[in-house]
């Protein structure tokens, strides 16, 4: 595909090396000598200097033979200004803008973004999708991370293999025999910073980080399988009450109905605001990092701490007086500096949340071809979990798993088929309408696309 990146910054960075690596063709547009500069001495893209809602501009970058256009600058009105030249101009079929304001993303408006008015076809709104992400990890408890496929029927669950884990070391066809009841599937692990495709006599070590597919309705007991027996946290208190913030107490209203939620938040106004917003959360005018203001929000019964301050370095000092006032608490912190992970472990922070990957992987779904309806990247791009439906022209299509002669990057993992989750044997046949989720490697995603592709021309 050709494709069109405009905004060089972190995220648009992350996005043009990925496609790269996938073998697409990518121009990127900014207009910052110094970042296209640094692109060009690392990536092989196209690269231009120049404003991208300058028609000339798009012209130099091969709009005309563009396939999707991603607008992924900082502002939200010159991302939207973008589609709509790219639209009415240059006609690019797929037109995708990162859109931070909350304004702009309320339902009531959503009829703007169509052909008609605003020609928009993916709006990303980095905010909610961290909102959601963290909200994930808060319904599984012990998992490093929770993402939903085949409509939430299905979970990949990232699993940290520890000395209390009781299937650590044991060969993954003994665990299906042992837990012949359990519908999951372990994928492989990250060991050492390596990912390993697990085979039926391979087994989980120490240290690893486990990838299951699993059957959602059997989250909890998987996780008991695993070693973890935490409960899901109802007192939490976050840390800063923008828009992150605000939409994850949101989600928190609407998901836990036992959660009893409170928010510091530093600037008065702001906190008048979302206190009259949110109906079942207690906010607190102040600043996290206050021990008198962590002690009026009663941290020692607090479960859980979520700091999103706009500031990395409040964030990691909030989970560290954490750690020192009251043990024994979960914490998580909003990391935009990516060198800032290499102090979880010494700080003793339980989860670092990085804004780029979350918004990467966003877009990155909506760039595969044929069926492909969900992606998430993993480990910076390296492997994706995808969600595909088998049509009528797949090549998987009346075949048996193991007549498939899929390379070993290719791993399925899970089918759902007339809302029965399936985790899929050497005999098991594929039919039309299953909807298939399976890890790849990034080199193999062009296989996986020639799988589910829409014509079989």
């Amino acid at each position: 595909m050709n494709i069109i990146i405009c905004g060089a910054g972190r995220v648009g960075f992350t996005i043009a090396k990925l496609l790269t690596e996938q073998d697409h063709s990518v121009t990127i547009i900014d207009q910052s000598s110094e970042d296209i500069q640094k692109l060009n001495e690392s990536l092989d893209v196209k690269a231009i200097v120049g404003k991208a809602t300058y028609p000339s501009i798009l012209e130099k970058a091969d709009a005309e033979n563009a396939d999707m256009i991603i607008a992924v600058t900082k502002n939200d009105e010159i991302n939207m200004l973008i589609c709509q030249i790219a639209y009415t101009v240059f006609n690019i079929p797929k037109k995708i803008a990162r859109i931070r304001s909350q304004d702009y993303l309320n339902p009531k408006f959503s009829k703007v973004y169509n052909k008609e008015n605003l020609p928009i076809d993916v709006i990303i709104s980095p905010e909610l999708e961290i909102a959601k992400s963290i909200l994930r990890k808060l319904e599984a408890p012990g998992a490093l991370d929770n993402v939903p496929f085949a409509e939430n029927k299905i979970r990949l669950i990232e699993i940290s293999i520890d000395e209390k884990c009781p299937i650590a070391d044991i060969k993954l066809n003994d665990l299906t025999k042992r837990f012949p009841e359990l519908n999951a599937n372990i994928l492989g692990v990250v060991r050492k910073n390596n990912f390993i495709m697990l085979k039926k006599n391979d087994v989980m070590k120490i240290d690893d980080k486990a990838y299951v597919l699993i059957n959602s309705s059997q989250m909890q007991k998987t996780l008991e399988a695993f070693g973890h027996n935490e409960k899901i946290s109802n007192k939490i208190l976050i840390i800063g009450g923008g828009n992150i913030g605000y939409n994850l107490a949101k989600n928190i209203e609407q998901n836990f109905e036992d959660a009893r939620l409170k928010i510091i938040e530093k600037n008065k106004e702001r906190a008048k605001e979302i206190a009259n917003e949110l109906n079942n959360t207690i906010v607190i005018s102040g600043n996290g990092l206050d021990e008198d203001v962590l002690n009026e929000a009663n941290l020692e019964e607090v479960e859980t701490v979520i700091a999103l301050t706009n500031d990395d370095e409040d964030n990691l000092m909030v989970s560290v007086l954490v750690e020192k006032f009251s043990k024994n608490k979960r914490t998580m912190a909003l990391i935009n500096k990516p060198n800032y992970s290499l102090l979880q472990s010494s700080l003793k922070i339980d989860d670092l949340i990085d804004p780029r990957m979350n918004t990467v992987s966003s877009i990155l779904k909506h760039v595969h071809k044929g069926t492909i309806e969900n992606a998430y990247t993993i480990l910076n791009g390296e492997y994706e979990v995808i969600e595909a439906e088998i049509i009528e022209t797949s090549e998987l299509i009346n075949k048996e798993l193991k007549n498939t002669d899929l390379p070993d990057e290719i791993r399925i993992g899970a089918v759902l088929r007339k809302n029965e989750v399936i985790i899929p044997r050497s005999n098991f046949i594929f039919k039309k309408d299953d909807v298939v989720v399976l890890m790849a490697k990034r080199d193999f995603l062009p296989v996986v696309e020639n799988m589910f592709r829409i014509s079989s021309v």
